[in-house]
Protein backbone atom coordinates (compact mmCIF):
# COMPACT_ATOMS: atom_id res chain seq x y z
CA UNK A 1 0.00 0.00 0.00
CA UNK A 2 1.73 3.21 -1.13
CA UNK A 3 1.88 5.66 1.77
CA UNK A 4 2.28 9.43 1.59
CA UNK A 5 3.73 11.33 4.56
CA UNK A 6 2.08 14.77 4.33
CA UNK A 7 3.61 17.58 6.39
CA UNK A 8 2.30 21.14 6.63
CA UNK A 9 3.98 23.95 8.54
CA UNK A 10 2.23 27.17 7.49
CA UNK A 11 0.80 29.24 10.34
CA UNK A 12 -1.99 30.43 8.03
CA UNK A 13 -4.81 27.91 8.36
CA UNK A 14 -7.17 29.78 6.04
CA UNK A 15 -5.40 31.20 3.00
CA UNK A 16 -2.03 29.44 2.93
CA UNK A 17 -0.81 28.69 -0.56
CA UNK A 18 1.55 25.95 0.57
CA UNK A 19 -1.38 24.24 2.30
CA UNK A 20 -3.58 24.60 -0.79
CA UNK A 21 -0.90 23.04 -2.97
CA UNK A 22 -0.10 20.16 -0.61
CA UNK A 23 -3.86 19.54 -0.31
CA UNK A 24 -4.09 19.28 -4.11
CA UNK A 25 -1.25 16.75 -4.08
CA UNK A 26 -2.84 14.71 -1.29
CA UNK A 27 -6.24 14.74 -3.01
CA UNK A 28 -4.73 13.50 -6.26
CA UNK A 29 -2.82 10.84 -4.32
CA UNK A 30 -6.00 9.56 -2.65
CA UNK A 31 -7.81 9.53 -6.00
CA UNK A 32 -5.42 6.82 -7.19
CA UNK A 33 -7.24 4.26 -5.04
CA UNK A 34 -8.12 3.20 -1.52
CA UNK A 35 -4.72 1.54 -1.22
CA UNK A 36 -3.01 4.96 -1.44
CA UNK A 37 -2.86 6.00 2.22
CA UNK A 38 -1.85 9.31 3.79
CA UNK A 39 -0.12 9.95 7.12
CA UNK A 40 -0.69 13.60 8.00
CA UNK A 41 1.20 15.82 10.41
CA UNK A 42 0.18 19.44 10.80
CA UNK A 43 3.31 20.82 12.41
CA UNK A 44 1.68 24.16 13.17
CA UNK A 45 -1.62 22.96 14.61
CA UNK A 46 0.12 20.19 16.54
CA UNK A 47 3.71 21.41 16.96
CA UNK A 48 6.54 19.14 17.94
CA UNK A 49 8.75 20.09 20.87
CA UNK A 50 12.27 21.14 20.07
CA UNK A 51 14.89 18.59 21.09
CA UNK A 52 15.19 18.86 24.85
CA UNK A 53 18.54 17.10 25.09
CA UNK A 54 21.57 17.28 22.82
CA UNK A 55 21.93 13.50 23.22
CA UNK A 56 18.90 13.08 20.95
CA UNK A 57 20.99 14.28 18.03
CA UNK A 58 22.61 10.82 18.21
CA UNK A 59 21.45 7.22 18.44
CA UNK A 60 22.12 5.50 21.80
CA UNK A 61 25.38 3.85 20.73
CA UNK A 62 26.92 7.22 19.81
CA UNK A 63 25.78 9.25 22.82
CA UNK A 64 28.23 10.59 25.40
CA UNK A 65 28.76 8.51 28.48
CA UNK A 66 26.09 9.16 31.05
CA UNK A 67 23.61 10.64 28.59
CA UNK A 68 20.04 9.98 29.66
CA UNK A 69 17.52 11.88 27.52
CA UNK A 70 13.86 11.99 28.48
CA UNK A 71 12.20 8.70 27.57
CA UNK A 72 9.06 10.40 26.23
CA UNK A 73 11.11 12.65 23.95
CA UNK A 74 13.06 9.64 22.71
CA UNK A 75 9.86 7.70 22.06
CA UNK A 76 8.44 10.61 20.05
CA UNK A 77 11.61 10.80 17.99
CA UNK A 78 11.38 7.10 17.21
CA UNK A 79 7.71 7.52 16.25
CA UNK A 80 8.59 10.32 13.82
CA UNK A 81 11.40 8.29 12.27
CA UNK A 82 9.12 5.27 11.93
CA UNK A 83 6.54 7.43 10.12
CA UNK A 84 9.22 8.68 7.78
CA UNK A 85 10.65 5.26 7.00
CA UNK A 86 7.15 3.84 6.44
CA UNK A 87 6.42 6.42 3.73
CA UNK A 88 6.90 5.92 0.01
CA UNK A 89 6.67 9.63 -0.75
CA UNK A 90 7.22 12.61 1.53
CA UNK A 91 5.29 15.84 0.91
CA UNK A 92 6.55 18.93 2.74
CA UNK A 93 4.68 22.23 2.90
CA UNK A 94 7.42 24.76 3.57
CA UNK A 95 6.51 28.45 3.33
CA UNK A 96 9.44 30.83 3.48
CA UNK A 97 9.46 32.49 6.91
CA UNK A 98 12.12 35.14 7.46
CA UNK A 99 14.15 33.60 4.64
CA UNK A 100 14.19 30.07 6.06
CA UNK A 101 11.93 27.19 7.10
CA UNK A 102 9.30 27.64 9.85
CA UNK A 103 10.62 26.64 13.26
CA UNK A 104 7.91 23.97 13.47
CA UNK A 105 9.37 22.26 10.40
CA UNK A 106 12.89 22.64 11.77
CA UNK A 107 11.81 20.74 14.89
CA UNK A 108 10.68 17.84 12.68
CA UNK A 109 13.99 17.92 10.80
CA UNK A 110 15.97 17.83 14.03
CA UNK A 111 14.05 14.75 15.14
CA UNK A 112 14.30 12.71 11.95
CA UNK A 113 17.87 13.55 10.90
CA UNK A 114 19.70 10.97 12.98
CA UNK A 115 23.24 9.94 11.97
CA UNK A 116 23.71 6.20 11.40
CA UNK A 117 19.91 5.75 11.53
CA UNK A 118 18.47 7.90 8.74
CA UNK A 119 21.72 9.48 7.50
CA UNK A 120 25.14 7.92 6.91
CA UNK A 121 28.05 8.59 9.23
CA UNK A 122 31.71 7.63 8.78
CA UNK A 123 31.03 4.97 6.18
CA UNK A 124 27.84 3.74 7.82
CA UNK A 125 25.44 3.27 4.91
CA UNK A 126 22.22 3.58 6.95
CA UNK A 127 20.06 5.62 4.58
CA UNK A 128 16.62 3.95 4.48
CA UNK A 129 15.01 6.78 2.50
CA UNK A 130 17.57 6.73 -0.31
CA UNK A 131 15.94 7.14 -3.70
CA UNK A 132 12.43 7.77 -2.41
CA UNK A 133 10.68 10.92 -3.66
CA UNK A 134 10.33 14.05 -1.54
CA UNK A 135 8.15 16.87 -2.86
CA UNK A 136 8.82 20.26 -1.28
CA UNK A 137 6.08 22.86 -1.71
CA UNK A 138 7.34 26.35 -0.97
CA UNK A 139 5.45 29.63 -1.04
CA UNK A 140 7.36 32.89 -0.90
CA UNK A 141 6.11 36.41 -0.33
CA UNK A 142 8.46 38.04 -2.80
CA UNK A 143 10.47 37.04 -5.85
CA UNK A 144 13.80 35.31 -5.42
CA UNK A 145 14.70 34.47 -9.02
CA UNK A 146 18.17 35.08 -10.42
CA UNK A 147 18.55 38.75 -11.25
CA UNK A 148 16.16 40.00 -8.57
CA UNK A 149 17.46 42.08 -5.62
CA UNK A 150 16.59 39.21 -3.26
CA UNK A 151 18.15 36.41 -5.31
CA UNK A 152 19.86 33.97 -2.96
CA UNK A 153 17.87 35.02 0.09
CA UNK A 154 15.86 31.79 0.15
CA UNK A 155 17.44 29.66 2.87
CA UNK A 156 14.53 27.23 3.12
CA UNK A 157 14.64 25.21 -0.09
CA UNK A 158 18.45 24.74 0.01
CA UNK A 159 18.20 23.45 3.60
CA UNK A 160 15.52 20.93 2.63
CA UNK A 161 17.46 19.85 -0.43
CA UNK A 162 20.53 19.30 1.75
CA UNK A 163 18.73 17.42 4.53
CA UNK A 164 16.25 15.39 2.49
CA UNK A 165 18.38 14.98 -0.61
CA UNK A 166 21.97 15.18 0.57
CA UNK A 167 21.73 13.55 3.99
CA UNK A 168 18.72 11.26 3.65
CA UNK A 169 19.40 10.51 -0.03
CA UNK A 170 15.88 11.26 -1.26
CA UNK A 171 14.99 12.43 -4.77
CA UNK A 172 13.80 15.97 -4.11
CA UNK A 173 11.35 17.87 -6.31
CA UNK A 174 10.35 21.47 -5.61
CA UNK A 175 7.06 23.20 -6.43
CA UNK A 176 7.27 26.96 -5.96
CA UNK A 177 4.80 29.83 -5.89
CA UNK A 178 6.08 33.38 -5.45
CA UNK A 179 4.77 36.88 -4.79
CA UNK A 180 2.16 35.70 -2.29
CA UNK A 181 2.32 39.10 -0.59
CA UNK A 182 0.96 40.75 -3.73
CA UNK A 183 -2.47 40.04 -2.25
CA UNK A 184 -1.66 42.08 0.87
CA UNK A 185 0.88 44.72 -0.14
CA UNK A 186 0.90 47.40 -2.80
CA UNK A 187 2.65 45.77 -5.74
CA UNK A 188 2.38 46.36 -9.48
CA UNK A 189 -0.55 44.68 -11.21
CA UNK A 190 1.81 42.42 -13.12
CA UNK A 191 3.12 41.06 -9.80
CA UNK A 192 -0.36 39.92 -8.79
CA UNK A 193 -0.96 38.45 -12.24
CA UNK A 194 2.32 36.55 -12.07
CA UNK A 195 1.43 35.37 -8.57
CA UNK A 196 -1.92 34.03 -9.76
CA UNK A 197 -0.34 32.26 -12.73
CA UNK A 198 2.26 30.64 -10.50
CA UNK A 199 -0.37 29.43 -8.05
CA UNK A 200 -2.44 27.87 -10.84
CA UNK A 201 0.68 26.24 -12.28
CA UNK A 202 1.72 24.94 -8.85
CA UNK A 203 -1.70 23.41 -8.19
CA UNK A 204 -1.55 21.62 -11.54
CA UNK A 205 2.04 20.50 -10.92
CA UNK A 206 1.06 19.07 -7.52
CA UNK A 207 -1.71 16.92 -8.97
CA UNK A 208 0.51 15.79 -11.84
CA UNK A 209 3.34 14.87 -9.44
CA UNK A 210 1.04 12.86 -7.19
CA UNK A 211 -0.29 10.80 -10.08
CA UNK A 212 3.23 10.29 -11.47
CA UNK A 213 4.77 9.28 -8.14
CA UNK A 214 1.82 7.19 -7.00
Amino acid sequence: MPNLLHLDSSADLGASRSRAITAAFAAAWRSLGDDHTVTRRDLHADPLPHLADAALHWPPRLRPAGASPDSAAEALQQELIAELVASDVVLVGAPLYNYTVPSTLKAWIDNVHLPSVTAPLDGDDQQPMAGRPAVVVTSRGGAYDAGTPTAGWDHAVPVLQQVLGGALGMAVEVITTDLTLSELLAMPAEAREKSERELASALTAAGDAARRLG
